[in-house]
């Protein structure tokens, strides 16, 4: 069932309207999933999920025990035209959560949403990468949350969970909000900006009916899924470009590399000269690389998740 959780008028004459998809099982009220993306207008992954989760249900409803809801445009404005932020106002929606009723329209939309999420069993956010980086799937939390979280965590079928990832859960955001007001909340990032990966979004949505069998809200067969690796902030080496050039990469992504293995190489195309070979200093699962080409000084190129065995 379609409902609308808030409705506000622009001052363009447009409506601005966030609405959900209602799933209930035969037990409506026992357990209750929220599965939330758009936050950012040019992360597109989450579409892909939203889509296949609500087909699987409708195609064995009779499965369905609890309540999922599903809310798969939470910026429409910026999907609509690809940008991450919200147009116009050029403010960034995942950091102006919890919201403010009394406030400004956007401020009155985050705390509705807020609002209509409270009381969840459990709230998935998912994300994807910006256009110049891609990612394996992954869960990422905070360590304020962790001992709560890891736990769903490691029943979502992703490649590995990052603890204290705080560019992705800081306290203005829509997973920092939800936690603190008790609903468990894990955000799942994969993929790259404005791309729609299926062979991640199935790897993640069968992740999620595993999650729900687990929970009781889905009685169908179980699924096989992998169990990731745990990180933590002091395991991920950040590889920057140290020249401005053409980064042309060496490995390939989600692959393990060894201490002194060589990662790629930053090139002149002017010069027709390498300008910098990328070493790797520690061994581990290359997890983020870079797929936009040209680089300055500073550019993130990869990220690799070390203290793990191949």
């Amino acid at each position: 069932m379609i409902e609308e959780v808030i409705s506000v008028e622009l001052p363009v004459g447009e409506k601005l309207k966030i609405v959900k998809n209602r799933l209930e099982g035969t037990n409506p009220g026992f357990k209750r999933i929220v599965i939330v993306s758009g936050i950012h207008g040019d992360e597109f992954e989450g579409q892909y999920i939203s889509y296949e989760t609500a087909r699987r249900i409708k195609k064995n409803p009779e499965l369905l025990q609890g309540t999922v809801e599903i809310y798969p445009a939470l910026n429409p404005l910026g999907l609509d035209i690809a940008s991450r932020v919200i147009p116009k106002v050029n403010m960034d929606m995942n950091r102006i959560f919890p919201g403010d009723e009394k406030g400004t329209v956007m401020e009155k939309v985050a705390a509705a949403i807020v609002n209509d999420i409270a009381g969840a069993d459990i709230c998935l956010d998912i994300h994807a990468s910006n256009v110049f980086i891609r990612e394996i799937p992954q869960v990422r939390i905070s360590e304020e949350f962790a001992d709560k979280l890891l736990p769903y965590a490691r029943l979502l079928n992703v490649d590995m969970v990052w603890t204290n990832a705080s560019e992705t859960v800081h306290e203005s955001t829509l997973a920092h909000s939800m936690n603190m007001l008790g609903v468990p909340t894990m955000v799942v990032e994969m993929g790259m900006g404005t791309r729609i990966s299926r062979r991640f979004g199935n790897q993640v949505v069968d992740g999620i009916f595993n999650l729900m069998r687990e929970m009781g809200v889905w009685n169908g067969p179980e699924e096989k899924i992998q169990y990731p690796v745990i990180s933590t902030d002091g395991e991920v080496e950040f590889i920057r470009s140290g020249v401005t050039g053409v980064f042309l990469p060496a490995i390939e992504h989600n692959h393990y590399v060894k201490t002194g293995d060589k990662l790629g190489e930053i090139v002149s195309p002017l010069e027709g000269t390498v300008l910098d070979e990328i070493i790797a200093k520690k061994s581990g699962l290359v997890f983020s690389l870079r797929e936009y080409p040209f680089v300055r000084e500073g550019s993130l190129l990869l990220r690799i998740l070390t203290g793990i065995d191949d």
